[in-house]
């Protein structure tokens, strides 16, 4: 399947977990808790409140390995110039953050944060579902963002 297809298909739209492509169009599922989904929104409060711009939950990006989704992006006003709200998009927003579900394995952590720096982001961000924030650049982990975000009580790093 290809994207189109993905947001086309009626059978795949109630479905209660997040859904991305692998490179040759198969469908993968994970699912999500209620703690996953509120670490999602203050995440994507923290970023509009702290650096303006648009952030968007479940944010698809067109990468060599199929089509992954973001659990949140943040999006600076000129990369929303270039792109829009293009589905998925060609190149990943600034920032591309990935809440771990126990789910997720850390070889398939790895490979995304590679993605979507490959695909442009400047930085990945890492979310445990304890609060524990990673963040990674080009170059490997970070001590910090390169972005200037002060985050809450509910995130550690």
């Amino acid at each position: 399947m290809n994207w189109a297809e993905v947001l086309a298909d009626r059978s795949l739209r109630d479905l209660p977990y997040k859904i991305e492509l692998d490179r040759y169009g198969n469908i993968l599922m994970s699912p999500a808790s209620n703690r996953h989904g509120r670490l999602q929104s203050l995440l994507a409060a923290l970023l509009e409140r702290q650096l303006g711009g648009e952030t968007l939950i479940e944010c698809s990006v067109d990468t060599p390995e199929g089509v992954k989704v973001a659990d949140v992006a943040w999006c600076s006003p000129d990369f929303l110039a270039r792109q829009g709200y293009t589905t998925p998009y060609p190149e990943a927003p600034e920032i591309c953050i990935e809440v771990r579900s126990p789910s997720n394995s850390s070889e398939e952590m790895r490979m995304k944060i590679d993605l979507y720096l490959g695909q442009g982001a400047r930085e990945v961000w890492m979310v445990f579902e304890t609060g524990e924030v990673r963040f990674f650049g080009p170059e490997g982990e970070r001590p910090r963002s390169e972005f200037p975000v002060e985050l809450g009580p509910e995130f550690r790093h």
